[in-house]
């Protein structure tokens, strides 16, 4: 009877050990987020979503305020579609603009949101259209080593200044009679 009870104390410590690794991974990507507050939804459309993807964070001065929370395309403006669940206790002005970003060199992608100056505020269903898109990393190598080509191409020579009036110690020597 003992080893009966002691294996099943084993066994449930185990299982909440395997549903906190489990919270854990799933909260470390970004899969998983546990928000019992009301949120309203916004539409914003950009034009290039590089690597954002949905789940991503909605932030602004370094503060999460909201997720994405799908992404699609129009394929009428030929434009990404982001939705986004802002928070409802964060409330900004209808002309705020928002940007893709990046977290470091090669981090992962974020929406960062700055306040406009408008009297009105954002409501559910408003679609933002002042956006900037996602700096993708690979289209600044590439037109960075497209300028380095164009610079490295040889240009044509340049014809020589004659030796007279580039240097005119050179030239030929002066007699005394020119000095005076």
């Amino acid at each position: 009877m003992q080893r009966s009870k002691n294996d099943l104390w084993v066994g449930l410590f185990v299982l909440i050990g395997a549903a906190a690794v489990l919270f854990l991974a799933l909260k470390s990507a970004n899969l998983l987020s546990l928000n019992f507050d009301t949120s309203y939804k916004v539409v914003a459309k950009f034009d290039n979503i590089g690597g954002l993807k949905a789940r991503a964070a909605v932030k602004s001065a370094g503060v999460v305020i909201g997720r994405v929370e799908n992404i699609t395309f129009d394929d009428k403006s030929y434009q990404a579609n982001v939705n986004l669940a802002m928070e409802s206790k964060y409330v900004f002005p209808k002309d705020s603009s928002l940007k893709i970003l990046t977290s470091g060199l090669l981090g992962e992608q974020y929406i960062g949101i700055e306040a406009g100056a408008s009297d009105k505020n954002m409501a559910a269903g408003d679609v933002i259209k002042q956006t900037q898109s996602a700096v993708v990393l690979e289209n600044l190598i590439s037109q960075f080593l497209f300028s380095k080509a164009a610079e490295t191409k040889s240009p044509e020579p340049a014809t020589p200044a004659p030796a007279s009036t580039a240097f005119p110690s050179l030239s030929a020597p002066q007699s005394s009679t020119d000095k005076k």
